[in-house]
């Protein structure tokens, strides 16, 4: 990817030595220094830092917001950019959804964080539409790989840690210590002191909570019919209403509210007014169907599927769902063992299996299943779904997990048009 800046001294700057020439400027950083030669030889205008960029794209003139956690970034994200914009403000919003700036899609869905210069890129778009804010997604990988390098933060969140990822980490320690490493400077810090494991430099720290005392507490809530609660930061206690579903939920509001009234200083009874206009994310516990009753979420961690399965736990549920292969075996048996523990029956069907056997990952989840007369196996996902929605009685609900909002399926290297809410939609014949 080639930025053109026409009024520097070089015409174009990228990352990529591929794309260098006598017109282009190489970006060094932590990802691609190993091809620092290559650009020379292909005879790069000049080789510029990742700080250099900085200065040219202004990006110390917008407040950045970085969102991490195992789960909950998505919606804590969409959450703040949605109160931000409701309260007058200008903002810009980065991560699993794509690029969007004052309430427009400007790029569709990507990595979650993508590389150096690409959200270089949104923040000088973002400074050139006047925006005061910056809210951007970050992974384990892109803290590990130094993605988010030469950023200045106004203020970081940290929503929890629970297992993923470790076929990049090897282990759930060092995949703790990357995301507690985000959080080892100066800057502005909103913690969830529920997280037992996570570890921060206290200066600039503020937190939130249910269980533990903290700056922001959610003193009472109801999950009845959606949401509401009464938050409680030093002598303020407010109320609100949401109309997102699950105790979960609770957290990632309690976060958004608590990063909004601190990054703007408005009064919390201005922030918390603005909570129930957020509609949620598509895709994180979408209602596809409401006769009969079909729920679509993302979860696809054992902490996501027990957090997603607990919000229906008075409903009888039957869920599908499967496990993303090249990625983190370990975590498939524990999916299978809380999926089994909370549901009255599992068809256990293909997510996005890349390079791997199907029947193969499939295994490995099942491992983790004791009552095997409650799972079902079809590798076929659409049939998997189909066969859960005509076994559906009038009370249960169908709980679809895994992909959410994703329009694709990767098997191999190719990806093939796959949505399960449009699934739904076209096996019941809803529009």
């Amino acid at each position: 990817m080639k930025i053109e800046l026409p009024e520097e001294e070089f015409r174009y700057i990228t990352e990529n030595s591929l794309e260098c020439d006598k017109e282009t400027a190489f970006v060094l950083s932590a990802q691609n220094e190993k091809y620092l030669q290559d650009a020379k030889e292909r005879g790069a205008h000049s080789i510029i830092s990742i700080k250099d960029v900085a200065k040219l794209f202004g990006v110390d003139n917008i407040k950045i917001v970085g969102i991490t956690g195992t789960n909950g970034k998505t919606t804590t994200a969409s959450a703040i950019y949605s109160f931000l914009l409701d309260l007058g403000y200008k903002a810009a919003m980065q991560g699993t959804r794509g690029f969007f700036m004052n309430d427009e899609l400007i790029e569709g869905k990507s990595l979650t964080t993508p590389s150096v210069l690409n959200t270089y890129k949104h923040i000088y778009q973002a400074v050139a539409a006047g925006c005061d804010f910056f809210v951007m997604e970050v992974s384990s990988h892109a803290i590990a790989q130094k993605r988010v390098e030469g950023l200045n933060f106004e203020l970081k969140i940290l929503t929890n840690i629970t297992q993923d990822h470790l076929d990049y980490h090897k282990t759930i320690g060092e995949y703790i210590a990357v995301k507690n490493s985000f959080f080892q400077d100066d800057c502005k810090k909103l913690i969830n002191k529920d997280e037992t494991k996570a570890s921060f430099n206290v200066k600039n720290t503020f937190t939130y909570g249910i269980e533990n005392s903290a700056t922001y507490r959610l003193i009472a809530y109801s999950l009845n019919n959606a949401t509401s609660g009464i938050i409680q930061n030093i002598k303020d206690v407010v109320p609100f209403t949401a109309s997102l579903h699950g105790f979960f939920n609770l957290y990632n509001l309690m976060a958004a509210i608590a990063a909004t009234h601190i990054l703007t200083g408005k009064k919390l009874e201005e922030v918390c007014e603005v909570v129930d206009n957020f509609a949620g994310v598509s895709g994180r516990m979408e209602q596809v169907s409401e006769v009969p009753n079909v729920i679509v979420d993302f979860a696809h961690t054992p902490d996501g599927i027990q957090q997603v399965l607990n919000a229906l736990k008075e409903k009888e549920l039957l869920v599908v769902f499967g496990a993303g292969g090249d990625r983190d075996r370990s975590k498939r048996p524990l999916m299978g063992k809380v999926a089994a523990s909370l549901a009255k029956k599992l068809y256990i069907t293909s997510d996005n299996p890349r390079n791997e056997d199907p029947q193969a990952i499939v295994d490995d989840i099942l491992e983790g299943i004791e009552d095997r007369s409650i799972a079902s196996v079809e590798l076929n996902r659409k049939k998997a779904i189909k066969m859960a929605l005509d076994e559906q009685q009038e009370d249960e609900v169908v709980v679809i997990l895994g992909k959410g909002d994703e329009s694709f399926q990767i098997i191999y290297d190719e990806k093939f048009p796959f949505d399960d809410r449009e699934v739904v939609r076209e096996l019941l014949k809803i529009s």
